[in-house]
């Protein structure tokens, strides 16, 4: 009993370490799992033994993986992504499989390995791929699409192989029989458990549910995902292919978000358990004796995957740029690879040496992978000169629809959001050009007459294409923090006066948007809230000018542009008495070296004489709300100041002469 928990002690304390560091360098945690394992696995430190229990609990790692996949597949979204998915993901998988098996014919390896190995090295990492998707705002890219799609399809691939590569342990003379039996058996039992699980399963979970016990909804989604998977295991299947239809029933419920988020703490765990066992398969000591061979094996892998993948993407899609990044992004080996290199392992189909070599180099290749795809876009330029000629087309186009316009406003993403914010500039005859990355949104918008041209806001030829160094105000329109985060960075580079606006889901990241630089954060949370107020005050009876002044006070706090205006704020009544010179406005001035008010204090400058007031001071890109008086003004800062045309002509003559 002490020996076991000694052991999930030095388990659990070297992961939490391992994981924290992975963290901190912004690595999947998938690979500090791994480290993991071949650290105290029996080849190296020997702390914990390679026994069959570890298996065991790691094998119910793969039913959760498993079950998270069936989750997420959905018939709407393979009917969406038909084409890539069976197209391309189908093309690439069978070309691997069939490449792979031809190779190693020359290495003396049966077909049958080779096939199987294949199928192992077609797979690529979903955790790695798509995380680095998203940290570089490139899901939507046409490239970003492409992979995806391949990753789903590659994620189905795993249910048939997981049947096929037993099946291809047997006898060569009853090969071909047991495999078409294990299909057989497959379909059928796949057919009455889709058929009949679904009628059964909704009136139980309606059943379960209505008891309002979280403990008791746990308990029956472990019953439901490990019996299915028992199930299928004992018609002679796998753990696995029984919990992927186990998702798959449930993802077609009301109940799919909520068993997800339920299901992810077990999931987590076990899956690390999983990773960590994959590590302590790893002899160093065959790596060291085998190292010639893992590295043919990784430099057939990587380059020969991203060709292959290149190559398929090109014939599909015909523009060799997102052909070779698509490539790139899918070169490295994959967690379901694991899976099914420890399913090999099991029926023997690999030799002992093999296994740990090509073991190897799937390592090294996911280790490689987040480098790879970080410096892709060099990779490209470098491999396609075709490359640097459409991104100058691309270039041109922007700086065409842009060239006319000065004073404009740069629109990042052209959703809905972006949408209505053109609708709103066009009713006030202000000049725009919107950036996205939909071509569809693109032709569509170009079709309506709206000034919108293809082009990624991330990048910083692509903002200076847009008139950024003309521009009077760039706005982000799409919720994504890293993206972001990029354009505040190429703006502040070059464009430090131009007040940036960014749109954010809810609150969580305000600070570190402000803290790069944006001028106003929008969070829909925040607006929403107050709209939903209103609603309710104004239904129970409450004045309407009150509701308005509610209003006007939550926003005044919310953001600091509009507390100037809401203190002195018109009865709403008397604003069309107002004329359009008259009306107060902000306007947004940097001092440059030279000006008079550098190194005065700001109520020196007595901006108040002239009915202006200064609402906030950005100094490297933070901005100060409400600055002091005796705040030392300084050659970059950029003044917010609220007034009237003529008194802020006046103010901004008093900060540059004196």
């Amino acid at each position: 009993m002490n020996s076991s928990l000694h052991l999930i002690l030095i388990l659990l304390a070297v992961a939490v370490g391992v994981v924290v560091l992975c963290r901190i360098l912004k690595l999947p945690a998938m690979l500090g799992y791994l480290l993991v394992g071949i650290l105290i696995g029996p080849h190296a430190l020997g702390w914990i033994p390679d026994a069959p229990e570890t298996r065991h609990l790691a094998e119910f790692g793969v039913v959760f993986l498993m079950f998270s996949i069936g989750l997420e597949f959905s018939l709407a979204r393979l009917r969406a992504m038909q084409r890539l998915v069976f197209g391309l993901g189908t093309a690439q998988v069978a070309a691997t499989m069939l490449l792979v098996m031809l190779s190693s014919l020359f290495f003396e390896i049966d077909w049958r390995a080779g096939l199987a190995l294949g199928g192992i090295l077609a797979m690529s990492s979903t955790a790695i791929v798509s995380k680095m998707l998203v940290e570089r705002a490139e899901l939507n890219t046409p490239h970003g699409q492409k992979i995806m799609g391949v990753l789903l399809f590659q994620d189905l691939a795993v249910v048939p192989l997981i049947i096929i590569i037993p099946a291809l342990a047997e006898s060569g003379t009853h090969l071909g029989s047991t495999i078409a039996l294990a299909m057989l058996k497959a379909v059928v039992l796949l057919t009455a458990l889709l058929t009949f699980g679904q009628r059964l399963l909704r009136p139980w979970f309606h059943l379960v549910a209505g008891q309002k016990s979280s403990e008791l909804f746990m308990l029956n989604v472990l019953l439901f995902t490990l019996g299915m998977a028992w199930l299928t295991e004992l018609s002679g299947l796998s753990l696995a292919l029984g919990a992927f239809v186990a998702g798959m029933l449930i993802s077609e419920t009301e109940y799919r978000y909520q068993v997800e988020e339920d299901i992810k703490p077990f999931r987590d765990v076990l899956l690390g358990l999983f990773f960590v066992t994959i590590g302590m398969m790893l002899d160093l000591g065959a790596v060291i004796a085998g190292w010639g061979w893992i590295l043919l094996l990784l430099l057939i892998l990587i380059p020969f995957k991203a060709a292959v993948v290149a190559l398929l993407v090109r014939a599909f899609a015909g523009e060799w740029g997102a052909a070779l990044r698509t490539g790139i992004g899918l070169a490295q080996a994959g967690e379901f690879g694991f899976v099914l290199l420890t399913l090999t392992g099991e029926v023997q189909l690999l030799p002992a040496d093999v296994t740990q070599n090509v073991l190897a180099a799937m390592l090294i290749s996911m280790l490689i992978a987040p480098f790879l795809i970080q410096h892709a876009e060099a990779i490209v330029r470098r491999l396609s000169p075709e490359e640097w000629m459409n991104r100058a087309m691309q270039m041109h186009q922007i700086a065409v629809s842009s060239m006319l316009s000065k004073q404009h406003i740069i629109i990042c993403g052209y959703g809905r959001s972006g949408h209505t914010l053109g609708k709103f500039l066009t009713e006030e005859g202000i000049s725009f050009i919107a950036l996205d990355l939909d071509s569809r949104n693109v032709r569509e918008a170009v079709a309506a007459g709206e000034k919108v041209v293809y082009g990624d806001a991330g990048k910083f030829e692509v903002l200076q294409a847009a008139g950024l160094m003309r521009a009077k105000a760039l706005v982000i329109t799409y919720d994504d923090k890293p993206s972001a985060l990029k354009i505040l960075h190429h703006t502040k580079r070059a464009r430090p006066d131009l007040p940036v606006v960014v749109r954010t889901a809810d609150d969580t990241h305000i600070g570190a948007l402000k803290q790069a630089g944006a001028a106003e954060v929008v969070a829909e949370v925040t607006e929403g809230s107050v709209m939903l107020a209103s609603q309710a005050l104004l239904l129970s009876g409450v004045p309407l000018s009150r509701v308005i002044r509610h209003i006007q006070e939550t926003r005044a706090k919310r953001y600091s542009m509009f507390s100037g205006y809401f203190r002195n704020a018109p009865a709403p009544d008397s604003v069309g008495e107002t004329t359009e010179s008259l009306q107060q406005r902000f306007q947004n001035i940097m001092l440059n070296e030279g000006d008079a008010a550098v190194g005065k204090p700001l109520q020196a400058l007595k901006l108040a004489e002239l009915n202006v007031e200064v609402n906030a001071v950005r100094r490297h890109n933070v901005e100060g709300s409400q600055p002091a008086g005796d705040m030392v003004l300084r050659a970059g800062d950029v003044l917010v100041m609220l007034g009237q045309s003529v008194t802020l002509e006046a103010a901004e003559k008093r900060l540059r002469q004196g």
